[in-house]
């Protein structure tokens, strides 16, 4: 599982959109009004196509341990879940203890293995891609507020879920050893 993160900023137009004719595009205001954020949580379950985008209010330590503790809870039969994420300051196991009880924060870690991208290296996190794809296809123009923006994410997921649309990853581990060098131990013989 890949796991990430965006915000979207909400805006209003302040004018009604001329629309399209014949010989004439569409015409839209330069001018909007903000109506606030929301935030896009992004999981991708990179084998099997499947993403599921989370729409919140905000970007707290505890809204990413409820959807973290939603992902466990919607694969009960998984020994352990093997998670790909960036090093952003709320993605830390700490904020599920801060958002839940200490038992049911260990259990919650307890099915988890948590593997960080390199700093700068977020891009190796295929959440960070479905993201791209997903403002490129959906995202890309103004939202006016959050129903709207819930209602547009959960068409896109289910179009590409349904299409079971997956990443052609060609970064191999050869590929690795020369663009990550630096992350991997030398050994020094003699």
């Amino acid at each position: 599982m890949c796991f990430d993160e965006q915000s979207k900023q909400l805006t209003k137009e302040t004018r009604r959109s001329i629309l399209a004719a014949p010989g004439r595009p569409a015409r839209i205001d330069y001018e909007y009004e903000r109506n606030g954020t929301a935030n896009l949580f992004m999981i991708f379950e990179a084998l099997a196509g499947k993403r599921r985008v989370k729409v919140t209010d905000r970007r707290t330590a505890l809204d990413f341990a409820e959807v973290i503790r939603e992902l466990v809870e919607s694969y009960p039969t998984a020994e352990k879940i093997v998670l790909v994420m960036d090093n952003l300051n709320t993605h830390k196991m700490a904020s599920l203890y801060e958002a839940f009880a200490p038992d049911e924060a260990r259990r919650l870690i307890e099915r988890l293995e948590v593997h960080h991208t390199p700093k700068h290296g977020s891009w190796l996190d295929m959440a960070e891609t479905e993201l791209s794809v997903m403002t490129k296809q959906c995202l890309r123009r103004r939202i006016p507020d959050k129903p709207t923006l819930v209602s547009e994410v959960a068409a896109w997921e289910s179009s590409r879920n349904t299409a079971q649309c997956r990443i052609d990853w060609r970064f191999t581990t050869a590929d690795a050893r020369i663009k990550l060098k630096r992350l991997y131990p030398s050994i020094q013989i003699g």
